[in-house]
Order: C-alpha cells, then sequence, then structure tokens
C-alpha cells in the first residue's frame, strides 16, 4: 500500500477546493503577502519608459543588483532612443560587460532602440498590443513597463512568479501566458502590478527555488506546498534573504505558519 506523505495529504486537500474557495484562498495569500511587503516595488532602477524597458531587457540572466550598477553610465552617455540606436557598439559593450551576454544585449538595445525611433518616434508606447511588437520584447517585459512606468495593471511572470503561483495551488499551468490568464481571474485587475511585486519580493526573500522557509512563511497556513522546505522557525528564519535575513529585521516570535498537521484554514 502506498505511502502518503504529509505533504502529499495537505495537497490533496486544498486540491478539492471549489473555484469560489480558491479564489478567496488566492487573495487572502495576497494580503497577507502585501502585510509582509508593504515596501514592494520594481527592482530596477529607472525615471523613464524608455529606461525602464531597457533595463528590463538587460535583467535577462542577470540580478536586478547587477543592471543597477551599469545604467547610470549607459542612460547617461545615450540618454535618448535615439542616442542608444547610434552610439558606439564597442563602447556599449563594454559598458554592459558586467551583465553578461554583452555582445546579444548591446544587439538588442541597438535594435529595439532603432525600432522604437522608426516606428513611435522615439518614444516608447503605452500599449501592450505595441510594446510586444518590438524586438525582444515579450509580454513579461511589456507588462513590466506598463505596470510600472505607465499605471497599466499588468501581471508579470518572471520565474519567481510562476514558481509562486504553482505552490500556491492558484494553477498548475506552466505557460506564461496561461499562467497570466489563470492569476488574473483570481485576483482583482487593479492590483495586478503589485501583485507581482509581492510574490517576486517573497520568491527572492523566502519561497525559494531549492530551499524554500516554510517555517517562516506568513501564508503557509494557506499554502498546499508547506513542508517543502524547512518548516523548523528557527532553521527556516536563516534561510530568509534581503532586508528579511537574520540581522536585518525581527520577525514575529512565533512565526506565522502552521504546524504539518494543521488543517487548511476555513475560507470566509
Amino acid at each position: 500500500m502506498p505511502v502518503t506523505t504529509p505533504t502529499a495529504a495537505r495537497r490533496a486537500r486544498f486540491a478539492a477546493e471549489s473555484p469560489v474557495a480558491l479564489t478567496r484562498r488566492a487573495r487572502r495569500i495576497h494580503r497577507a503577502l502585501l502585510e509582509r511587503y508593504p515596501y514592494a516595488h520594481c527592482e530596477l532602477d529607472f525615471e523613464t519608459p524608455l529606461q525602464l524597458l531597457v533595463a528590463t531587457v538587460l535583467s535577462a540572466q542577470t540580478t536586478d543588483v547587477m543592471v543597477n550598477t551599469v545604467t547610470p553610465t549607459l542612460f547617461s552617455r545615450w540618454p535618448t532612443a535615439e542616442a542608444l540606436a547610434g552610439a558606439d557598439r564597442e563602447q556599449m559593450e563594454a559598458v554592459l560587460r558586467p551583465t553578461g551576454f554583452f555582445r546579444a544585449k548591446t544587439n538588442s538595445v541597438m535594435k529595439l532602440s532603432a525600432a522604437i525611433v522608426e516606428r513611435f518616434d522615439g518614444e516608447v508606447p503605452g500599449r501592450l498590443a505595441d510594446l510586444v511588437t518590438l524586438p525582444g520584447v515579450g509580454r513579461k517585459t511589456a507588462n513590466v513597463v506598463l505596470g510600472n512606468a505607465f499605471d497599466v495593471p499588468g501581471i508579470t511572470v518572471d520565474t519567481h512568479f510562476g514558481r509562486l503561483v504553482r505552490r500556491f495551488g492558484w494553477t498548475a499551468e506552466t505557460d506564461p501566458v496561461k499562467v497570466e490568464h489563470a492569476v488574473g481571474a483570481l485576483i482583482p485587475k487593479r492590483e495586478w502590478t503589485m501583485l507581482s511585486h509581492v510574490l517576486i519580493f517573497h520568491g527572492r526573500r523566502t519561497c525559494h527555488a531549492r530551499k524554500p522557509a516554510c517555517g517562516a512563511c506568513p501564508v503557509a497556513q494557506w499554502c498546499p506546498s508547506y513542508g517543502e522546505g524547512e518548516t523548523d522557525p528557527v532553521k527556516a528564519r536563516k534561510l530568509l534573504a534581503y532586508e528579511l535575513a537574520p540581522g536585518a529585521l525581527t520577525l514575529p516570535d512565533p512565526p506565522p505558519g502552521p504546524l504539518p498537521d494543521d488543517q487548511p484554514a476555513a475560507t470566509p
């Protein structure tokens, strides 16, 4: 007879919830993450839509922190789409070298900037339909720009976002567009941009890919995947990152979260 683990049993209980219960649980998780990360924001530094668009393109295969170290020089030397499109390639490559794949990224920035000049008079468009026609710009990048530079709600399905919504049991989809649509049906549109921020913050700080800090998670009681990571509160706290890392912030004692045999909390 196969042995059912506590985590598997927990997932099975959540899998049986109704669509209404799923929506309520998703919104409770969102509210709890807003309380944990009220300061969540786009971690790429920018002042204009063009700067954010370029920075987002540069963030592939590197960290936002690294991108933020090169963009001040990049935009100081080439402040407009026209200037970026006409930049000296070797000089730009030297600036972008720390981000990795600097030759490909230089090519992407120059092509993208040229398209903005040729088709949109040098201004980044504020519509999803237009943004995704630009070279190297997909829905994820477009939604980052729309949500943060134009205040147009958008869901950013990056690696962290996708991992968390699957762990939360909000969707089993892996295709980013399908994930975007599934999650968008659970959360009001006006909240999509901040939802993206808090999930990405949570993924970077607590719900890590390899060792999630389940014992220090503020949404553990509503998470089907509780138990995938470290559940001991003391050990879990040591896994927290950035401003939540040990010594950076005092967390509630005991930390929020259920015991391994807790039942899913009833939804109102």
